[in-house]
């Protein structure tokens, strides 16, 4: 069986640097599952799919045309139809939509094939919220990561403000743990970790310190 490692939790905790890093120092695969949701709420505004369309939705993830590349310098860019949407991802109005789309029972089963596919050797390694639980649930290593809501509203505040963007602090806190809240208590794949997993709160870990303490499990299985 192809090796797997998941790691799950909300959005702002590090997962997706964290797994990107993994997927290099491995080499293996790469899957940011929130990117296809993502890339599904940009692929639904450019082809004029309304977003609480659940049929249309379901239709237009059944044949997403997505990505995802790393790069020698280690960058990894993701393209949609060809198409490099990495930038336009990574807006939070694109990450609030993904968030509602992801709440469609008939959007996650389209979806469900098309994460599994990335399954190829000699490894994957995930991120996302039910990873884990649904996806992956015979993932070799299982990782949860967490963090408070300020330390992730600080944390995409600082990104926002090196692309020049103006953020307002308490808004973005108000976001974060509005959308925390739909994640967790949706009906389709809550929010929440595997019952095997490795439960990791990042908010007091830089991105060295936690790719370290993940690094140690890594090595402690036979991959």
């Amino acid at each position: 069986m192809i090796p797997v490692i998941t790691i799950d939790g909300p959005s702002g905790v590090g997962k997706g640097t964290l797994a990107q890093r993994l997927a290099i120092h491995l080499h293996w695969h790469y899957l940011d599952s929130g990117a296809l949701y993502r890339a599904l709420a940009v692929a639904a505004l450019q082809q004029g799919v309304a977003i609480d369309d659940e049929n249309g939705l379901a239709k237009l993830a059944a044949t997403l045309d997505i990505v995802f590349s790393i790069h020698d310098n280690d960058a990894i860019t993701v393209t949609l139809a060809g198409k490099d949407v990495t930038q336009d991802l990574r807006t939070q109005q694109t990450a609030n939509m993904a968030s509602r789309v992801a709440a469609f029972s008939a959007v996650r089963n389209a979806l469900l094939q098309r994460q599994q596919s990335f399954r190829q050797s000699p490894g994957l390694v995930t991120d996302g919220r039910d990873m884990g639980t649904v996806i992956f649930p015979d993932a070799n290593l299982k990782f949860f990561l967490t963090a408070s809501a300020q330390e992730r509203a600080k944390r995409r505040a600082k990104q926002l403000m090196l692309k020049g963007i103006d953020v307002n602090l308490s808004t973005l806190i108000a976001e974060i743990t509005e959308r925390d809240e739909r994640d967790a208590n949706r009906v389709i794949s809550p929010l929440k970790p595997a019952a095997d997993a490795i439960v990791l709160d990042t908010t007091h870990l830089d991105e060295d310190a936690a790719f370290a303490e993940t690094v140690k499990y890594v090595q402690r299985i036979k991959l």
